[in-house]
Formats: C-alpha cells, structure tokens, sequence
C-alpha cells in the first residue's frame, strides 16, 4: 500500500478491523485467522513487507487476544512503521530458530483456523506439524466478506480511483486506434491510468475485432483497423483501492448489427445496475442482466458472471452469479459488467464499478456507455 493510502488510515482503524475480523472469525467458529503477506495483511495492519521470501510473516487474530505479528528481526524495523503497528504486538524471531513453535504457543493446541488464501504451503504444512490437532480454511472460504463491505473512507479512495478510470477513458478515445498495434494502445492505458494516479496497473486489454469475442483477450500484435470493433477493459490499484471498467469503441461507421449487440448490452449493463438495492441477492444482479442478452437471442454468447467485487484487490468476493444468494449490504463494490462474445467477429463488454448505497446502487464510473466512435 502506498504512503498516501496508509495516511489515510489510523492505528485505530486497523484496530477496529482487526477487532472486527476476530470477532467474525469466532462468530464463525474459528479459533483465530493466521494473516500471511497479501491484501488481506495489508488490509488489517497497513504493512506491507520488503519482500515476500520464505521467511514467516503471520498476523495472528483470535477474540479475546491482543494482536501479534510474527516477523523475521531483520524487517522488524519495517513492520514498527506500519500504519497499523501502535494496534498490535511485534514478536520477532531470528534465523536459526523455529518462527512455527512461536507461532504454535499463540494458538492454543488444537482448533480450526481461517488462513489466508496466498499464505505458502511452505508454512502451513510447518504449523499442522507443529500442531497436529488443528485444521485450517481459507479466508475466500471461510470468511468471503472479510472485506466486502467499506466505510466511507475506503468508499472516498474507490471513488477516487474510478473517477481516476473515467479520465483514463475520456483520453484513450482521443488517441488514434487504426493502423497501430493493440499493444500499442494498451501501452497508452497504462501511461494514462499512471498519469492519474495508479501506483499499479493490473490489466490494459485492448481486443479487437475477432480478438473482442474473448473476454480475456491479451493485447498483441493485431494491427487495428477501421471498421473493428474494439472492447477496453483496465484497471488497477489507486492509492491502494481498485479501479476496473470497460468500454466498447467503434474504428470509423458501424455496421447496424453492431449498433444492436452494443444496444443489448448496454440494455443488459443498466438493468444490472437498477438490480442493485440492499437486501437483494448478489444473483439478482445477474439475472437482471442476463435476462435482455437472453430475451434478445444472445444467451448463450454471454460466458462469464456479470461481477466481482472490487477493493484492496480488483478482483474478490461477492460474486454477481447464479446461486450466489448472499443479500447485497450498503458498502459492497462490484463491477456490473455483461457482454456478447461472438465468436469469430467481435465482441461488447459494457462495465461499471458500484456501490451499494442505502437505498440503492451509486455507479464509480460515470463516461458515456453509447458506442464510442474512434479514429
């Protein structure tokens, strides 16, 4: 996390996160969550370590116990620094001695811990041995909306990043698309997204024409030209909270077909949207959505859930899918984002991040959802 985003953060707000994660953790009848370097640590204490190597890192939380970070000696110093360092208690160790019995004493002797998803085997397996009675689950597992709903001051930090996207879009479509390679424009994604204040770019996918039908699509060597249609899908981390949207734009005139799939899905992007209130299921959202594709005959050439959640990461918990019946709650963010994939031809994702707002959705990006005609 960048030095911008931990100020904006106290020691008691990560007390109060952390407070909260333990009491959610027994809630659901945990033992403690073990934290290992990752957004997750990030989250909770604002440290990010040097560098992740196999020596243990590993936030212990369980009700009733102060905090501990267990940390190597040589990045203690380094952890004293972390925003969140004043709300819990450093125990180091040094090279030479076992970090997974220390850890081992501040769990107790038995019981069923949540881990975090990205904590290496290399250290999990060391602490089942060192405690043969417990069992461990992930944190995606065990306590998906860990960080799902946030507070204002995250809301402020998303929004700043989507309104971040939003100026990246309204410069891309100035820029020339046809003669020059996908790779090209995906490199004036990342300069621009940088410009506004990304610290970290996660995806610039340029797709065009025939390379549009697949959602994942890597920009290459494609040469652009005029009469693709081309799907612009970015984003990353701004002062440590996420941005992702997408825009589909037009090289020159479009076909009238093209004119409708975009039409259908952008039909389908704010019906998905309008699903969004609390108390909702996060399938509304999706079925909303993939309901027009379907009543127009698309159906089956939208393959992917119509979101995710979005914020320390770009992608996480909740899911906007079918069976996915967890009710949405005032502070969740998520992409709102359908499309049609025609193999072969071309392709249309229209995606907004939202907010779930107490009476409704508040969209974090706000650029035209019309095709876009570019040059």
């Amino acid at each position: 996390m960048t030095g911008s985003t931990a100020a904006s953060f106290t020691a008691d707000d990560y007390r109060a996160r952390m407070e909260r994660a333990a009491r959610t953790a027994a809630e659901a009848g945990l033992a403690g969550l073990l934290v290992a370097p990752g957004p997750d640590l990030v989250w909770l204490t604002g440290y990010t370590p040097p560098a992740v190597t196999e020596r243990l890192t590993l936030l212990v939380l369980a009700a009733g116990q102060d905090p501990v970070l267990v940390v190597p000696a040589l990045e203690a110093p380094d952890a004293r620094r972390a925003s969140g360092a004043a709300a819990l208690t450093l125990r180091d160790w040094t090279d030479g001695k076992d970090p997974y019995a220390a850890t081992a004493a501040l769990l107790g002797t038995s019981g069923r811990f949540g881990i975090s998803d990205n904590a290496w085997a290399l250290h999990l397996l060391a602490l089942q041995r060192a405690l043969p009675g417990s069992s461990y689950a992930s944190l995606t597992e065990a306590l998906p909306m860990l960080r799902a709903v946030k507070d204002a001051a995250e809301l402020d930090l998303m929004t700043a990043a989507g309104a971040a996207a939003d100026a990246t879009f309204e410069e891309i479509r100035n820029v020339p698309f046809a003669g020059r390679r996908e790779a090209e424009v995906a490199a004036d994604l990342d300069r621009l997204l940088r410009r506004h204040g990304h610290e970290q770019v996660d995806f610039t996918i340029v797709a065009s024409g025939p390379n549009g039908a697949n959602p994942h699509h890597e920009a290459g060597e494609r040469v652009i030209a005029r009469g693709d249609m081309v799907v612009l899908d970015f984003g990353g981390l701004r002062d440590g909270y996420g941005s992702d949207t997408s825009r589909t734009v037009h090289v020159g005139e479009p076909t009238d077909e093209e004119r409708r799939v975009h039409a259908v899905v952008r039909e389908a992007q704010e019906a998905g949207f309008r699903a969004v209130r609390p108390g909702a299921a996060c399938q509304d959202v999706d079925r909303a959505a993939r309901r027009v594709i379907a009543d127009a005959g698309y159906g089956e050439y939208f393959i992917h859930r119509t979101g995710h959640g979005i914020g320390v990461t770009t992608h996480e918990p909740p899911y906007m899918i079918e069976g996915e019946e967890r009710p949405l709650v005032p502070g969740m963010c998520f992409s709102v984002e359908p499309g049609i994939y025609l193999p072969g031809r071309f392709g249309v994702r229209i995606e907004d991040i939202v907010t779930v707002t107490e009476d409704g959705g508040r969209r974090l990006n706000t650029t035209p959802r019309e095709l876009v005609i570019v040059e």
